[in-house]
């Protein structure tokens, strides 16, 4: 591809033309103006010439710089959208300078609706001006643009439509409403998405009119979605009832956003669900949300199976098992919803099913079977994954009658199936356990002498101590280290002697094991000699092993050593000496830590910033903050565990950063710290995280804790709250469910920001309390704002 066929590489010629734009668009000394003064009407004038140029990048940087020219460019360009209408991609840069213009275009816009309006031929420049008002988001021009909702020309119309949109919290209403009873799909359904976005209540009624008509209803539904009423719910589960797949498939995602609205404000959604499964006869609700699952997008199978977890039914219940051969992704995390009324179902399909099914089902139900019996036919599945989750099940049920049957599982081929099997064993325990345990000790297959080893070790069978002896001097390299493990184990004195003994033995593998094994035992002398000893031998897992277990004894006396075996040639034993080191308290040790905080191995500067951050000392911090920012994900994750334990305010801000990172582990990392500290600096991070959406969901979950703290923030908030940020901080006090809290929201209806009003108003009247109706009353008759008094009248009718 040659440089000037890629709008990202400029080519010679493109570059000439924009430092001529560049250029022209600087201040000039003219007619006596000082160098401070804006470019004259001829430089205007010659950028506006260059809008049709060819090249895409230069007439960017022209519409780029008319946009700076502010004021002194706004004549020029609505001239050009009134009179040089010839050339479309002229027009289209005239319409974007003026709307990023960092001048003032409204006045002169709606001057230009004016003069037009009567004008048939000018229709075009109706939705040109619209769309600037729209995208300029001005609330100054909602009259007029209200006014060509209605126009003749259905482009105009749309334009209108649009801009309103565009300027958002309400604006509109009544035309965009009005539009609805017209005849012309053209406006209807752009009117329909605007409506459904404006939060206003008063949609719901004219949009659940729509759902009569199989022309809009799809819409109308997707709309009452959008608007996260609660007051939508009852129509669109009515719908459920009647309405084909398609319109089935939008109810149920639209009864998911209400629900996700409905947590937001309140912090549960019972209610709602509710709606669903009281009253009538349940059976076509769910055949028709079942039916519908097949050719849905997942989105759309996840709500439809959400809403049938809803219904709390044995037929849902069924329906689900079968949706989890169809939409497994959907149906499991439903069925995991249900409550008792789904045990048989659940049971049943675990015998009788497939391997597939039994793998899907088995994690359900682990918290809902009581007994072994309903899950040992799972034990006998050909698929080895089966079996393994049938053991981690035995394991938590507390049914010791199935043991025997789990050693049974030792002998197998498999050896994540065998560790599974002798985990549930350690897990349950029972009176034949070390009868078994010692016989399967002695078996001639390593694999489940291996595992019968750590059953012995782990419960310190004292029979089994000449058991592990005799391993320990076997042929077998495996078998032989699980053994020397299992001797740390053992409550006899004579384990530390063979230990110690082993730990001169030639066999390398056999001293790391028991180097590893020494770091479980007694600090005494004769264990710390022979550690100290271990950071000289010439095998780095031994090297490796000791420097693991004298950090774990906390042993000052190998420092010296364990600053030397930090540029050990072994990338391994570099790591266990810095973590050794961290677990020193000696002024030695912290500077190595430091120094290794700036290695260029990042396993162990990752090594130092964990060692640095447990010690929690202040000379640290500006380390681990440096860590923060690093390149790599990892180090940041490392970084915040360390800062996170520091209370100042920088730490604070580093959190808050972090939780906007492009890395997902980061970023939840940075919240799950912030949502834990307590501190004013911490809330008011919080309240700065409402306007990300990837941070949004835990920030008002963390802020909706009975804390008061966060309520005083969160209060203090309101009053320059934007409007997205204001509907947010008002469902934060509605889920704290304090009577301060709901105190806060009733005199929020006092503050002078409108959006906090709307906010509040509309809160208050969905929640079902006969103390607020005096409230209502009195904000219904009183405030200002009309959407504010349509709000309390809503609730008041309800």
């Amino acid at each position: 591809m040659s440089q000037s066929s890629s709008p990202l590489v400029l080519s010679s010629a493109d570059r000439e033309r924009i430092a001529e734009v560049d250029a022209l668009a600087q201040p000039a000394s003219i007619g006596g103006r000082d160098s401070s003064s804006d470019p004259g009407p001829a430089a205007v004038a010659a950028l506006i010439a260059m809008l049709t140029d060819r090249s895409w990048a230069v007439r960017r940087a022209v519409v780029a710089a008319l946009a700076r020219l502010g004021n002194a460019a706004v004549e020029p360009l609505t001239q050009v959208l009134r009179a040089k209408r010839a050339d479309e991609a002229r027009l289209a840069a005239a319409v974007d300078a003026l709307s990023a213009s960092q001048g003032d275009p409204v006045a002169a816009m709606l001057a230009l609706i004016d003069a037009s309006f009567g004008e048939r031929s000018e229709a075009a420049v109706l939705s040109d001006a619209a769309q600037v008002l729209g995208r300029r988001q001005s609330l100054l021009a909602v009259p007029a643009l209200e006014k060509l909702t209605a126009h003749a020309d259905d482009n105009v119309a749309l334009a209108a439509i649009e801009a309103l949109g565009r300027v958002g919290n309400g604006a509109g209403i009544d035309a965009l409403i009005a539009v609805l009873h017209t005849r012309s799909f053209f406006r209807i359904f752009p009117a329909i998405d605007v409506l459904g976005r404006s939060g206003s209540p008063r949609v719901i009624g004219p949009l659940v009119g729509l759902l009569s008509d199989p022309r809009y209803a799809l819409e109308a539904a997707r709309a009452l979605g959008r608007s996260g009423d609660a007051a939508a719910a009852d129509p669109l589960t009515k719908l459920l009832r009647r309405a084909n797949d398609s319109l089935t498939r939008v109810a149920a995602v639209s009864l998911c956003a209400i629900r996700t609205r409905s947590l937001e404000l309140f912090g549960s959604a019972q209610a709602l669900e509710r709606r669903l499964s009281d009253g009538d006869d349940p059976s076509p609700v769910v055949q028709r949300l079942a039916q519908s699952v097949a050719g849905a997008t997942p989105e759309e199978q996840a709500a439809l199976c959400t809403v049938l977890s809803w219904l709390k039914d044995e037929s849902a219940a069924a329906a689900l098992i079968e949706l989890l051969d169809t939409a497994p992704a959907a149906a499991a995390p439903a069925l995991r919803t249900l409550g008792r009324e789904s045990d048989a179902q659940l049971l049943s399909a675990l015998r009788q099913g497939d391997s597939s099914l039994r793998a899907l089902l088995l994690p359900l139900v682990t918290g809902r079977v009581r007994s072994a019996k309903d899950l040992l036919p799972c034990l006998d599945d050909d698929d080895p994954s089966v079996q393994v989750l049938t053991c981690n099940a035995l394991g938590r049920i507390g049914d010791v009658s199935v043991v025997p049957r789990l050693f049974e599982l030792l002998r197998g081929q498999d050896p994540v199936l065998s560790q599974a099997a002798a985990s549930a064993i350690q897990s349950l325990g029972s009176p034949e356990t070390e009868r078994l345990a010692l016989a399967a000790a002695r078996s001639s297959d390593p694999l489940v002498r291996r595992a019968a080893l750590r059953i012995v070790a782990y419960y310190g069978y004292p029979q089994g101590f000449d058991l592990l002896i005799e391993t320990v001097r076997g042929a077998d390299d495996r078998v032989r280290e699980v053994a020397i493990h299992g001797l740390a184990l053992m409550d006899d004195p004579r384990a530390l002697q063979e230990i110690l003994r082993i730990s001169c033995d030639q066999n390398p593998r056999s001293r790391a094991a028991a180097m590893r094994a020494l770091g479980q035992l007694p600090e005494v002398p004769k264990v710390l000699l022979r550690l100290r000893s271990g950071l000289d031998d010439q095998d780095p897992w031994v090297r490796y092993y000791a420097c693991q277990s004298l950090g774990k004894l906390g042993d000052e006396g190998s420092l010296e050593a364990m600053l030397r075996l930090v540029r050990d040639p072994a990338g391994q034993v570099r790591v266990a000496a810095v973590e050794a080191l961290a677990r020193l308290d000696a002024p030695k040790a912290f500077d190595a830590l430091r120094a290794a905080a700036a290695s260029t191995d990042p396993d162990v500067q990752r090594a130092a910033l964990l060692g640095i951050g447990s010690r929690r000392v202040i000379e640290a911090l500006p380390l681990l903050l440096a860590a923060a920012n690093s390149s790599q994900p990892a180090t940041r994750l490392i970084a915040l565990s360390g800062i996170a334990q520091y209370s100042a305010l920088e730490v604070v801000n580093a959190l808050a950063e972090a939780a906007s990172d492009s890395d997902p582990s980061v970023r939840d990392a940075a919240l799950g710290y912030l949502c834990t500290r307590t501190e004013p600096a911490a809330a008011t991070a919080l309240i700065s995280l409402l306007g990300n959406p990837l941070a949004r969901d835990r920030a008002i979950v963390a802020l909706s804790s009975p804390s008061a703290v966060r309520l005083a923030s969160v209060v203090a908030a309101l009053e320059a709250a934007d409007p997205e940020r204001a509907g947010f901080l008002i469902a934060v006090l509605a889920r704290m469910k304090r009577p301060d809290a709901l105190a806060a929201i009733t005199s929020a209806l006092s503050l002078a920001n409108v959006y906090v009003r709307r906010a509040a108003a509309a809160t208050l009247a969905a929640l079902p309390s006969a103390e607020l109706r005096p409230v209502l009353e009195r904000v219904a008759l009183s405030d200002p704002d009309l959407e504010v008094r349509r709000a309390c009248l809503a609730g008041l009718a309800r």
